[in-house]
Order: structure tokens, then C-alpha cells, then sequence
């Protein structure tokens, strides 16, 4: 899996978790959050794009991008279901890499769902979903990492 930094390029998943490591590490009195969210968007097919975000609240963060193409086209409740499991996938890697490490940040996974619109009959299970895998979620209008950061990559 590749991801991208908009100031540092192409990088590995260990070169992005060594970078989120520096990052905290440059003001370890300061408070950090890592995020995790996933958006998509149809064109010929779907494009997924899954946000790793390490904030340090009240003081901005850095943000690293994956994307991934798929032919079909998925119906939207597939869809959301798709973007979860890619969320969880990254946030358990990084779990891993953590736990691995000795180190502890908080983290959440921020779904592209929400009360009002088409999403909100997916609300309940989405969340139950991830709440069941260990991970505290957000839906709109707080969960940023998915609603704004991935989404910006997918168009």
C-alpha cells in the first residue's frame, strides 16, 4: 500500500508511520489524535481514497493519502461498507505498528455518513460496525478525515 504526502511525495505505510512518529515526537507535550477516513466517488468506476490524519489539537497536523480504483460500480450502501472496512484495515495496521512501538495516541475513524441524506439508514450499522472492531468513530458533520480530506482526492 502506497500513500502519498502532499509535501514529502510517494511514501511506504512504515515510512508514514516513522513520519507520524517524528511529528509527534518534535512536541511530545502536546496532545495528539491519529484519524482514519474513507470517501468515494463514481466516475467509469469507484474511486476509494482513505486519509490518515495526526493532529495535534489545536495546532494543525499532517495528513497522508492512499487511493485505489475499482471497474464496477458498487451500490451506495456497498459503498460506505467499503470505505469502513478500508478505514479499518489502515487503523488496525496502524494499531499494530503502535502497539508494536510502545507508543499511545488516540485514535478515531471518521465515516462518510450521516443523519440527514441517503447515509443515514447505514448510521446504525456502520458505526456498530466499527465501534465493534475497537475504533471510536465520528459521522458528519464531525468526521472531517472522510468528509473533507479524502474527499478532496477523489474528484
Amino acid at each position: 500500500m502506497e500513500f502519498i504526502s502532499p509535501t514529502k511525495g510517494r511514501l511506504t505505510f512504515d515510512e508514514v508511520f516513522a513520519d507520524v512518529m517524528e511529528y509527534a515526537s518534535e512536541k511530545p507535550e502536546e496532545s495528539y489524535r491519529l484519524i482514519v477516513g474513507t470517501d468515494s466517488q463514481i466516475r467509469d468506476g469507484t474511486c476509494f481514497v482513505t486519509a490518515l490524519i495526526v493532529h495535534r489539537k489545536g495546532k494543525g497536523g499532517r495528513f497522508f493519502y492512499t487511493r485505489c480504483y475499482e471497474d464496477h460500480v458498487r451500490s451506495l450502501r456497498q459503498r460506505i461498507f467499503y470505505e469502513a472496512s478500508l478505514s479499518l484495515s489502515v487503523a488496525s495496521r496502524l494499531a499494530e505498528k503502535l502497539s508494536e512501538s510502545g507508543h499511545e495516541l488516540d485514535m478515531e475513524i471518521h465515516l462518510d455518513v450521516g443523519t440527514n441524506g441517503a447515509t443515514k439508514s447505514l448510521v446504525k450499522e456502520v458505526v456498530g460496525m466499527v465501534n465493534g472492531s475497537g475504533f471510536l468513530c465520528r459521522i458528519k458533520p464531525e468526521s472531517y478525515g472522510a468528509s473533507s480530506v479524502a474527499d478532496r482526492y477523489t474528484k
